[in-house]
């Protein structure tokens, strides 16, 4: 079983992420966004969006190819004044799949940088929503300042198939930042 967090700005797609692929029925703190929060939330580039996450949500997601895993997905609020909560559900993950929406590009840089920080393995994927310019990918690696190693994939958080190749995408790329135990053995 591996603990993942799936993280991002505000109006990202965690939600939508962890709904489509968790096959249990997702737990979500979403609550409706109120005009009191308008002068905190900013809703340039998601103008529609009607609810957000005030705790976390959570999926489960169980494959058997390339290897049985279980994955448990934390996904994180969005907004600043929840940012305390990362550290919490950030503790014990093996990764993070970092969200990003080429509308609010630098909702998502907090993430990438509290990743960095927390030494935690990540992968930037930017969901391709509908009305979203698309960009050449190495335009938006430099916005990001990623490293070559971090990898970067598009997909779309409502298609399961696309969030799968995200997951193990992730997974992957932990194991790799997993060092090599070059001890002999006694046998």
């Amino acid at each position: 079983m591996l603990k993942i967090l799936v993280a991002g700005g505000f109006g990202v797609g965690k939600t939508t992420t962890v709904r489509a692929i968790s096959e249990i029925e997702p737990v979500s703190t979403e609550e409706y966004l109120t005009q009191a929060s308008t002068t905190t939330d900013s809703l340039d580039g998601v103008e529609t969006k009607g609810t957000t996450t005030v705790a976390f949500d959570f999926g489960r997601v169980t494959f058997d190819v390339p290897m049985p895993i279980e994955l448990m997905l934390f996904g994180t609020p969005g907004q600043e004044r929840f940012r305390d909560l990362w550290n919490d559900l950030a503790r014990g993950a093996v990764g993070a799949v970092v969200l990003a929406d080429t509308r609010r590009l630098d909702t998502s840089f907090d993430a990438v940088t509290f990743c960095e920080r927390a030494k935690l393995p990540f992968v930037v994927a930017v969901n391709e929503f509908e009305d979203a310019h698309r960009y050449p990918l190495d335009d938006i690696r430099r916005a990001f300042a990623l490293a070559p190693h971090i990898p970067f994939v598009t997909f779309d958080a409502r298609v399961p198939a696309a969030v799968v190749k995200v997951l193990l995408c992730l997974v992957d790329h932990a194991l790799d930042q997993i060092p090599a135990d070059h001890t002999p053995l006694d046998v």
